[in-house]
């Protein structure tokens, strides 16, 4: 029986979600309605959790009030995809429905989980149902109901988790794409295996997490750079005890300047500092003057200089100063030739990820922090990383203007629109209409067995997407690639211009270009090395 929730019994009912969606995330994954490699859902929602887990593990627990709000700052910082936006916002209305709450008894947990969904509700613009919303708000209900005479907290889950599975169940039915593929909702299944882990810690019985790949983790391969690719050697991480109210922005600034990858993030309570410098002494230093340091880690990321650390002869690089400009750039894009484009037109931070590596929000932060500007501009090229980029509006004192980019050639087209525009205004007004100008198709291969809309998918058969609708698919490409050539003729292009992926043969690609331009003899067709993984070619139509 438990009739209250601590800080120490929340510590590992985090943890234990953390593991219960690690253990279960292939499931979940398969449980994506395209077959179409993905930043699945249950990849996305793990690594979301887990840097909670890791904030957990790190901490010395105290109310529940102090541990929920950690949880909530660490998973929103380490959102992933829009399954890991909306579990974030999950546990934020959770964390500040219990503001100063040392222990919560089963009223005020079920009060919690209802605020939770009340929050997430309030942030995703058009939300539907049949998704981790609607399961989420209906087992919040049950837990809410069942508090209104049952004081032990397990029953209380226990009642949310039996009408949360009705609720899944019913998914299929509720959503359209769902019921077309016959699946239930990847998310909502996720919620309720957090709710399960929740449930055994409660009971004593702490899960093992399976063991995870840096592959898996999303981690990326370092190992094509050298060391003198590295202008700062020490990778300096610290927290501080806030003790007065004298705003960040300073401190950003001091950063700045003595560094890069800059990330602060700050609440009433703390601050928590991420930095790469020459001289975390000096940096530390000018931390103690806003509070107490809680916790301090550097690391020198130069390995063949560390005896030369060890003897402190190590040679500080000189630092630059920063030069700022009225406005930044920062996208999402993987690909050599893609970040070169982005690059020419004036990005000024690439972010490496995409299809199956979606960024976390504090990987999208700290690249708007580094940028030398106050107004930033960020383009996602993906309509799962959107709403990890709009988490970072409210995390930084600069101006962060996100436009809903959600492929590589609308991003490219946002960039191109704002030549010689000096107004942010104005440049948000051309960028989003320039991006919404742009068809896309996306060529790739079936990453699953499926059946979507009536059809059987086979997995490693050619998958074409316009504008992301499943427009063609078999092991015939010459076929695939003429079905999309009529989608995009329909639009009465322009301009065509096809993006080749890594691997490509030239063979293939004049393919490509031969069925391209009979099918489209107004238009001027290009084509560009992008180097992109996961999708052999990315066509735009203008």
């Amino acid at each position: 029986m438990t009739e209250y929730i601590s800080g120490e019994l929340f510590k590992n009912m985090v943890i234990n979600a953390a593991a219960a969606i690690e253990n279960n995330k292939q499931e979940i994954n398969d449980l994506n309605v395209f077959p179409v490699p993905d930043g699945d859902t249950g990849t996305n929602m793990s690594l979301t959790i887990s840097a909670a887990e890791t904030a957990m593990k790190n901490m010395t627990p105290g109310t529940l009030a102090h541990v929920a709000e950690v949880t909530a700052s660490a998973l929103l910082r380490g959102a992933r995809g829009n399954s890991g936006v909306i579990l974030s916002l999950l546990f934020r209305g959770f964390s500040r429905n219990l503001k100063e709450v040392d222990e919560a008894d089963s009223k005020q947990f079920a009060s919690a989980l209802i605020a939770g969904v009340d929050s997430a509700y309030k942030a995703v613009m058009k939300p539907a149902e049949g998704t981790i919303l609607t399961v989420s708000r209906l087992a919040s209900g049950a837990a809410a109901k069942a508090a209104e005479t049952e004081e032990d907290i397990e029953k209380v889950l226990e009642k949310a988790l039996e009408i949360g599975y009705v609720a899944l169940a019913d998914t299929v039915y509720q959503n359209p794409v769902l019921k077309k593929a016959g699946v239930i909702d990847a998310g909502a299944k996720g919620y309720l295996y957090i709710l399960e882990g929740m449930l055994k810690a409660m009971r004593g019985e702490m899960l093992e997490k399976a063991a995870t790949s840096a592959a898996e983790a999303g981690k990326a391969d370092f190992s094509q750079y050298s060391a003198e690719d590295i202008k700062f050697a020490y990778c300096t991480e610290f927290m501080i005890e806030r003790k007065n109210k004298n705003k960040t922005n300073r401190l950003r600034d001091f950063l700045d300047v003595r560094g890069d990858s800059v990330v602060v993030v700050d609440d009433d309570e703390i601050i928590k500092v991420h930095v790469h410098t020459n001289d975390p002494g000096v940096v530390l230093t000018e931390a103690l003057s806003y509070g107490a340091l809680l916790s301090i880690k550097i690391e020198n990321m130069r390995e063949q200089h560390s005896e030369a650390v060890a003897a402190g002869d190590a040679p500080a690089l000189p630092t630059e100063p920063v030069e700022m400009k009225d406005f930044g750039f920062v996208a999402v894009c993987a690909g050599g030739g893609i970040e070169a484009i982005f690059r020419d037109l004036g990005v000024d931070g690439v972010i490496l990820g995409g299809q199956t590596m979606n960024p976390s929000t504090e990987d999208i932060l700290e690249k708007i922090t580094a940028t030398p500007s106050n107004t930033v501009f960020v383009m996602p090229n993906n309509k799962n990383i959107i709403m990890a980029a709009e988490q970072c509006v409210k995390l930084t004192d600069k101006r962060v203007i996100v436009i809903p980019t959600r492929s590589i050639p609308q991003g490219v087209a946002a960039m191109l629109a704002i030549d010689g525009i000096t107004d942010a205004d104005e440049m948000t007004t051309l960028m989003t209409e320039a991006s919404k100008r742009i068809t896309t198709a996306q060529i790739t291969t079936a990453a699953r067995n499926s059946v979507f809309d009536g059809a059987k998918i086979k997995k490693g058969e050619h998958l074409a997407l316009v504008n992301d609708a499943l427009t063609a698919s078999g092991s015939d490409f010459a076929s695939v690639i003429s079905i999309v050539a009529e989608a995009l003729n329909n639009q009465n292009p322009e301009f065509i211009t096809i993006y080749t992926g890594e691997g490509v043969d030239d063979a293939e690609v004049e393919l490509v270009t031969e069925i391209l331009t009979e099918n489209a003899p107004e238009a001027e067709v290009l084509q560009i090395g992008g180097g992109q993984p996961v999708y052999r070619y990315i066509i735009s139509a203008e």
